[in-house]
């Protein structure tokens, strides 16, 4: 899977999704300072308008996915796919 860019736009109230905190977050200077400037998934701020975060994201989206709604965003990556086969191989760990 390649790492896909995604642009994080900032609402009215200046909130993004934050993928390494996996919540919505304040993009405000504590949150560039404390999280943003250390993360291995930081690729730039958008401007006045976002942050950008290079990620293997395991849905199907563009790259560049622009996330628009930073709430969207949070709730879309709380759903993982599940293989078709996964209950056949659980049954398989069984004794």
């Amino acid at each position: 899977m390649k790492p896909v860019l995604h642009i994080n736009m900032a609402d009215e109230g200046g909130k993004v999704y934050c993928c390494l905190r996996n919540r919505v977050v304040n993009l405000n200077e504590a949150q560039k300072t404390k999280y943003c400037s250390g993360c291995g998934m930081f690729a730039g701020f958008a401007g006045d308008l976002g942050v950008e975060c290079l990620w293997e994201d395991v849905r199907l989206v563009n790259d560049p996915h622009i996330a628009a709604d930073p709430m969207a965003e949070f709730t879309s990556n709380q759903i993982k796919p599940v293989p078709a086969d996964y209950l056949s191989t659980y049954g398989a760990l069984e004794p």
